[in-house]
């Protein structure tokens, strides 16, 4: 057995592997059981840690928008002599399909829409055009700078601990000022990448379970396949299979190639929405405004706790908050493997803009239509919220060339599937791998399998809502974790900093030395 699994670390993989395994197998074995403990765990943790989400989501952005203003900027991820190894539009491919891609398919049409009928926080009037900016508005919260800053933290951490620092490409690395430069090897280390593994598990199964249900919404409406949380299983299993095929040809050959194939497509969609979505010039008037609306109060919206609305806060902003803290160790370790040679401020806005401001365009354009198409009484969006699985094929119907459309979608969607998986199984390979850039094909494949049997576990014991209760679950001891990264990575910046300064001293002292003695430079 250690053979065929060489490399890893015995009490990562296999404490991380078994504790999955335990909870795959009770909910297939016991899922009434399992969701009876995890809907009051869920109500405790938000009643008990909603608000350090909110904090957390907040610091976050100010932490990234701190590094982008300082000095520390300038300092490059690796030796001052390294340059990007892939090209920017490759770069950015791979980070929106690793962090950002299904989510736009599955919440494009269904979040605005939702937030449109029953505005947040009574902000505005249902179904008005006041209610369509704010609508557009929360659903820009919820996508954009606040999540992407939490990857940022831990992918630029990680990434300077790697190849500044010459440490193993994982989580615990980034706690050596605090652990030691050997702090993969330690107690803590270890449980601190085992917990990352275990996050990004249950955030991961999370995106692959709604991406089968929205894979089987599609084959529902194209080809009849009877649309089920069993049905939904199947497709799992199916497409777990393809992302492991993937996902053993590594990241240079599989993901990018992809990630830019999920770009072009998305790009694609995107546009077919914006030429014959309807209502153009209304659409995207009302995106530009709510955009800006976004950027000038983006700051004051993440402070907000959501007082006396505290059950939209729960299913939305927290839920959001929890699912990208899950995702921060897998989409962090990613952007980190490759983004070699960038400057930190290259670094961060490349993480935080780029994609957020592709998410931006989605929503204003996508999710503007969607609202058009319920307003002019085209499409029955509304109808579809309790299954937000539907509301994109919904719209599509209504639209030119739907069957055309659909079926795109459907593609997109299993392309998003699987690189996402894809990174994502080789990513917790490489955790349980002591940062191994080349972990055991068969640490993939098991890793990659337990994200499939999550997902297919938790449609069994509920559906959608079971998903999103593993995500949040799944993320509590990982928000911890990624506090303390930021922390470690301002206290090595500085102490870099302090070292720089002593030794520019030094050489100054010594060229004074060097012409003041007895023959010296005059």
């Amino acid at each position: 057995m250690n053979r065929v699994i060489k490399g890893v670390d015995p009490g990562v993989f296999w404490g991380s592997a078994l504790v999955v395994s335990a909870f795959v197998g009770w909910g297939l074995l016991a899922p009434k059981s399992l969701g009876g403990v995890m809907k009051p765990g869920l109500g405790w943790v938000i009643g008990t840690f909603g608000w350090a989400f909110v904090l957390l989501a907040f610091a976050s952005l100010a932490f990234c928008v701190f590094l982008v203003l300082h000095p520390w900027g300038r300092t490059r991820l690796g030796p001052d002599d390294s340059r990007p190894q892939f090209g920017t539009f490759s770069w950015v491919s791979m980070m929106f399909a690793a962090g950002l891609g299904a989510g736009l398919l599955f919440y494009g049409i269904a979040e605005p829409v939702s937030h449109w009928s029953a505005p947040p926080h009574g902000l505005a009037e249902p179904r008005s055009e006041e209610a369509t900016l704010v609508a557009l508005r929360y659903t820009y919260f919820h996508w954009g700078f606040n999540g992407w800053a939490m990857y940022a933290i831990v992918g630029g951490a990680m990434a300077y601990f790697t190849y500044r620092k010459g440490l193993p490409t994982l989580v615990s690395s980034t706690l050596s000022p605090l652990l030691g430069p050997k702090a993969h090897e330690t107690l803590v280390g270890r449980v601190v990448d085992a917990l990352a593994i275990v996050a990004t598990l249950f955030g991961t199964a999370t995106a692959l379970g709604l991406n089968g249900l929205q894979l089987n919404s599609g084959l529902d409406y194209l080809f009849g396949v009877p649309k089920s949380n069993a049905v939904a299983v199947v497709i799992i299993a199916v497409v777990t299979g393809l992302f492991l095929l993937s996902a053993t040809s590594g990241v240079e050959k599989g993901i990018n190639f992809l990630a830019n194939l999920g770009s072009l497509a998305t790009i694609g969609l995107f546009l077919f929405f914006l030429v014959v979505g309807g209502s153009t010039v209304l659409v995207i008037s009302n995106g530009i405004e709510s955009i800006g609306d976004y950027v000038l109060q983006v700051l004051p919206m993440s402070l907000e706790t959501g007082v006396g609305d505290e059950q939209w806060m729960a299913s939305w902003t927290i839920f959001y908050w929890a699912w990208w803290v899950s995702w921060a160790p897998f989409v962090g370790m990613f952007v980190a493997r490759i983004s070699r040679g960038r400057t930190i401020r290259e670094f961060v806005l490349g993480v935080v803009a780029a994609p957020t401001g592709f998410g931006f365009l989605w929503f204003a354009i996508v999710g503007g239509a969607g609202i058009e198409l319920q307003r002019s009484g085209r499409a029955d969006v509304i109808g579809t919220l309790a299954t937000p699985e539907l509301s994109l094929f919904v719209a599509l119907d209504a639209l030119p060339l739907p069957l055309v459309s659909s079926a795109l979608c459907i593609v997109l969607i299993a392309l998003f599937f699987i690189s996402g998986a894809d990174a994502a199984s080789v990513v917790m390979a490489t955790m349980a791998s002591k940062g191994s850039q080349g972990p055991s094909r068969v640490v993939v494949v098991v890793f990659g399998i337990l994200i499939g049997a999550i997902a297919s576990a938790m449609l069994l014991v509920g559906g959608l809502v079971a998903l999103q209760q593993a995500a949040v679950l799944g993320s509590v001891p990982f928000a911890v974790v990624l506090v303390l990264v930021a922390y470690c990575w301002i206290k090595a910046l500085r102490e870099e900093a302090r070292d720089q300064r002593a030794e520019a001293g030094s050489g100054t002292r010594t060229a004074v030395a060097a012409t003041s003695e007895p023959g010296g430079p005059r």
